[in-house]
């Protein structure tokens, strides 16, 4: 909010009465003094302000030349505004003042100076040639805020040798009507600073918001955060997927999917901002802004504003997410859905056509039975491969061949070509079970899902595969159960197995009921 200014000029004006009342006794200098306080504190743009404090100071005190230096925030000055000099002996004169010497002596140490003679003084340096001569002089910082903002500089005096204690009063009030002035702009400036920001991001916003393309809603991030911020290159990476990745930039030597290493992206700036983009539950990746230019730090408003922009690429970035895992989850229903059309429809088809051939195969003799029984291995070597499509749209993890649950579905397609087991696998098996145990989980279902196949006779297959507390492994079949009597080399090899890594093996077996194994080991 910008503070009044018609309320602190007439705070000004009643500070001017007191403090002029004794000092300065006549009318027409308080009354020009008065309306160049006036004039000084009318509008609210900083350049013109900052040029009608220097004209008002000279044609006030009677200069010859006028200056008003702005501080740099690392010393020095920023920006030079004169009086009194023309065109062309500006021209001849090379770079304007720097901050050095008696100027620098201002800026250092914020004090009225007063001097008879330039060249007396001990931090005078001189002049640059073509520089018209200066002798008497009078110096007044501007203090806005409490902080020194510059100094007002005033040079030959017209109408005497040197400047007077009143001259130095009347620039005293003036320096503070200029300090009320210049921090009354600086507030407006950043109100439309601070509005413009909020454009920019009210409209990043509402792209997210109707749902926009995720990929152009941060490319207009970028670009607004460039064009808004002191910056030359506005860079988003995503690191949530283990690399440092582009998503958005406005650097032309960068390309978005591009690995890159954040030491790349600051390559060659005079000063980095690089903020955290963090997601409810983690950091995703990071705003790096870049600027050539080191006129000046990065101002904290200004790292402020950058933070916010920061944030709303942290929620397009966890929107981006968000549909990427929607895609997958898409992707999986649809699996799923033609896995049970193949299961439920064309595998029951072709078991039927087959078994429809195989009742005439017997009657068959020649050349007939010949081609009956090609047709029979062909129609079961479809349902096979038909059977390990089925498995590999099931799987999560189908894209990821060395899973363990891949590796477990081929083990399933493998040995069981002739029925078609149910599957069930549950927890993060890919996750948890370690390497040692994933080698015992493929033993322990090959073994299993043999003894079903060779010994039992059975039409129905259940296999489940859980990772919890506890890895399990379960094989049941609906085949002629144990009697008791069978040779065990096997099953004693898995519970060598499971006590290897300190879990159990089970065998739940009534004859005539089928069989469950059961194979449990500690996963912690």
């Amino acid at each position: 909010m910008v503070d009044d200014p018609a309320s602190g000029l007439n705070e000004l004006l009643d500070t001017v009465h007191r403090r002029l009342g004794e000092t300065v006794t006549s009318p027409d200098t308080l009354r020009d003094l008065l309306e160049a306080v006036l004039v000084v504190g009318a509008g609210l743009d900083l350049d013109t302000i900052l040029q009608r404090i220097v004209r008002a100071a000279t044609e006030l005190l009677g200069a010859r030349y006028g200056a008003l230096g702005v501080r740099a925030p690392g010393g020095g000055l920023s920006e030079f505004v004169y009086e009194g000099i023309d065109a062309a002996t500006r021209a001849s004169m090379g770079h304007l003042p720097e901050g050095r010497g008696l100027l620098g002596l201002l800026i250092n140490d914020p004090r009225p100076v007063r001097i008879r003679e330039l060249a007396t003084h001990a931090a005078s340096v001189g002049f640059p040639p073509d520089h018209p001569p200066m002798h008497s002089f009078l110096g007044m910082p501007i203090i806005v805020r409490g902080q020194a903002f510059g100094s007002i500089y005033l040079t030959e005096k017209r109408d005497g040798p040197e400047f007077t204690d009143e001259d130095q009063t009347i620039l005293t009030v003036l320096a503070e009507s200029a300090a009320l002035a210049i921090d009354n702009a600086r507030l407006f400036e950043q109100s439309l600073v601070r509005e413009r920001w909020l454009t920019a991001m009210s409209s990043i916003t509402s792209r997210l918001l109707v749902g926009g393309s995720v990929p152009e809603t941060l490319d207009l991030l970028v670009r607004r955060t460039r064009e808004l911020g002191s910056a030359d290159t506005v860079t988003i990476v995503d690191t949530l997927g283990g690399t440092s990745v582009v998503s958005a930039t406005t650097d032309p030597d960068v390309a978005v999917g591009q690995d890159v290493d954040f030491a790349e992206l600051s390559a060659g700036a005079a000063r980095t901002a690089t903020l955290p983009v963090a997601g409810p539950q983690h950091v995703q990746g990071a705003l790096v802004v870049a600027s050539h230019s080191d006129d000046q730090e990065w101002d904290p408003d200004e790292l402020q504003r950058l933070a916010s922009m920061a944030d709303l690429a942290a929620v397009a970035l966890e929107f981006a997410h968000q549909q990427h895992q929607q895609r997958q989850l898409d992707v999986f229903a649809d699996r799923d859905r033609i896995a049970r059309d193949l299961h439920d429809n064309v595998i029951q088809r072709l078991f039927a056509t087959g078994m429809s051939v195989q009742s005439v195969l017997g009657a068959a003799q020649g050349r007939t039975s010949e081609v009956l029984t090609r047709a029979v291995e062909q129609l079961d070597r479809t349902v096979r491969e038909i059977r390990t499509t089925i498995f590999d749209l099931q799987s999560a993890q189908s894209t990821a061949p060395a899973g363990l649950r891949r590796r477990l579905l081929d083990v399933i397609g493998e040995l069981t070509a002739d029925v078609t087991p149910s599957v069930q696998f549950s927890g993060p098996i890919d996750t948890l079970a370690s390497d040692s145990i994933a080698a015992h989980a493929e033993a322990v279902l090959r073994e299993g899902l043999s003894n079903a196949r060779r010994h039992s006779g059975a039409t129905s297959i259940t296999v489940t595969v859980a990772a919890g507390e506890d890895f399990t492994v379960s094989v049941a079949d609906d085949g002629v159960g144990m009697s008791g009597t069978e040779a065990r080399s096997g099953l004693a090899n898995l519970g060598k197995r499971a006590e290897a890594c300190g879990g159990r093996f089970d065998v739940d077996s009534t004859p005539g009921s089928g069989t469950t194994l059961t194979w449990r080991v500690p996963l912690g």
